[in-house]
């Protein structure tokens, strides 16, 4: 079976580096897979999970990234992520409170708020919510 190498990166470091059979991520125009000697690609990426089947046949990983960007080369993907965790890692607690903070400032049309800012967290604590849903669903015997 042929691999293709990936490298996760986040502004702390280096996530993850390894060979896959396949790696999705969720690309700004929707979701892509990318199996070995995929035609190059770049693109932007939105809040979601990535998940990568590793070229053994191992446990498929979950990840989690805020945005950033997707470089595809025929034997090598990098997701350069403004931020990336493992999907195992999420905080389920501050992503909820995250979450209610953003939708409570989005109600409260009397205060004065950057309803942009307030959307993209909102958006970004339903995406890690979403990533962390995802694992358990797929973790469920």
């Amino acid at each position: 079976m042929s691999s293709i190498h990936v490298d996760i990166v986040s502004a702390e470091g280096a996530i993850y580096s390894g060979e896959a059979g396949m790696v999705f991520a969720p690309a700004r125009l929707g979701d892509v897979g990318i199996a070995p000697r995929h035609a190059p690609l770049l693109t932007t990426l939105r809040p979601g999970g990535v998940r990568v089947q590793p070229a053994d046949g191992g446990e498929e990983l979950h990840f989690y990234v805020s945005g950033g960007v997707l470089a595809v080369q025929p034997h090598l993907v990098t997701v350069l992520a403004d931020t990336a965790v493992r999907a195992r890692d999420i905080d389920e607690a501050a992503a909820l409170e995250a979450k209610q903070r953003a939708e409570e400032a989005l109600k409260d049309r009397a205060a004065h708020i950057d309803y942009a800012r307030a959307e993209a967290e909102l958006a970004e604590a339903v995406a890690q919510l979403h990533a962390l849903a995802q694992l358990r669903k797929r973790l469920k015997p």
